[in-house]
């Protein structure tokens, strides 16, 4: 097998983040990433990074998995002083001033709540504080990103969104349907997000979103979390791995398109420690659309390989890189400071009861 064909380097497949040598000036919040038990989560406050916005749980987690995966959380905060799970803003700040890692616990999927609503207020009193209501495919509450239809809302996808609003759960439309977005998006009092999406109309991926999906999240108060995510970042014709300034074109175009950076963020997609397995991805979904067949095909099909993500950004210390090209690119550092985190703590402080 060629490397064209797909073929795993060896080397690669091992995820690996040096420690950064400085402290940074800003609040980082990424709002999509993954940590696995072999992480060194004794050192994960020295990466640059304020606070995580964690995957606690596979996205087709059943309830039973998801109770599990919330109570490791909190075991794995009190096993780590250097470590917390978070439930308000300022506990993200109290992080930021005590060099600590902040962890915030995400739902990459709907699928544990079943047709049962008041497991989102169980839940939330857990520590849950961001729910994708569906990955990729359809459940009962929205339709995914991959699938046939583009149906948005159910009707008890409505209640959803919700009871998210009642109990002060961040929705975030990062895998889910166009219109389910912009559904979600006009019913909800609260604000909501894409955690981890870039650009439809630079790079058509499903994964993606469009101008109308950005602008709508913007005039509700949303954030626009870009990802260096290779995959989302690859245009088509190309081959070769995107880098920082590839990436950078996805900053450049909402921050034009919304005139300001007002509803910019970063979710990088990147892990702490290494996937269970290294080929195929163990939450793909098998019978549906992949979102990264070129990627997989010309740069690398390895999910722990750091070439998953973009030259320059692929490793959380390199956020540095991504702080130094926007401020040559002209950016302030006010702009800086509300892309890396501000825009995001304005949302949490807003939604979080």
């Amino acid at each position: 097998m060629t490397r064209r064909e797909g073929c795993v380097d060896p080397t690669e497949n091992k995820e690996f983040h040096p420690t950064i040598d400085r402290a940074l000036p800003y609040i980082f919040i990424d709002t999509c990433m993954q940590a696995w038990p072999d992480a060194d989560y004794a050192n994960a406050h020295r990466h640059g990074v304020t606070a995580y916005a964690v995957t606690a749980w596979d996205p087709h987690a059943t309830v039973e998995q998801a109770l599990e995966g919330a109570m490791c959380w909190h075991l794995s905060a009190r096993k780590f002083p250097n470590t917390l799970v978070v439930e308000r803003v300022d506990e993200i700040r109290r992080a930021k001033s005590e060099g600590k890692a902040a962890f915030i616990m995400a739902a990459q999927g709907g699928d544990l709540i079943e047709n049962k609503l008041h497991r989102l207020e169980a839940f939330y009193r857990l520590g849950l504080r961001i729910l994708i209501p569906a990955y990729n495919r359809s459940n009962a509450i929205c339709d995914g990103c991959v699938d046939r239809t583009d149906s948005g809302l159910t009707r008890f996808g409505q209640l959803v969104v919700d009871e998210c609003n009642r109990v002060g759960l961040v929705l975030d439309c990062s895998h889910i349907g166009r219109r389910a977005s912009l559904e979600i998006i006009d019913r909800s009092s609260q604000p909501v997000f894409f955690s981890h999406s870039n650009v439809k109309g630079i790079v058509d991926n499903p994964r993606n979103i469009d101008d109308e999906q950005i602008r709508a999240c913007a005039v509700r108060g949303g954030v626009i979390g870009l990802t260096p995510l290779g995959p989302l970042v690859l245009r088509a014709g190309r081959t070769e791995r995107p880098t920082l300034d590839d990436f950078l074109v996805h900053v450049n175009y909402v921050s034009q398109l919304l005139g300001s950076t007002d509803h910019v963020g970063i979710g990088t997609d990147m892990s702490l420690g290494t996937y269970p397995y290294h080929q195929p991805d163990p939450w793909g979904e098998p019978a549906y659309r992949s979102v990264s067949e070129t990627y997989d095909r010309f740069v690398t099909a390895a999910v722990r390989s750091p070439r998953r993500a973009v030259a320059g950004f692929s490793q959380y210390p390199e956020v540095t890189n991504l702080i130094d090209r926007l401020l040559a690119r002209g950016y302030s550092r006010e702009d800086v400071d509300k892309i890396l985190g501000g825009n995001f703590m304005w949302i949490f402080g807003s939604v979080w009861s």
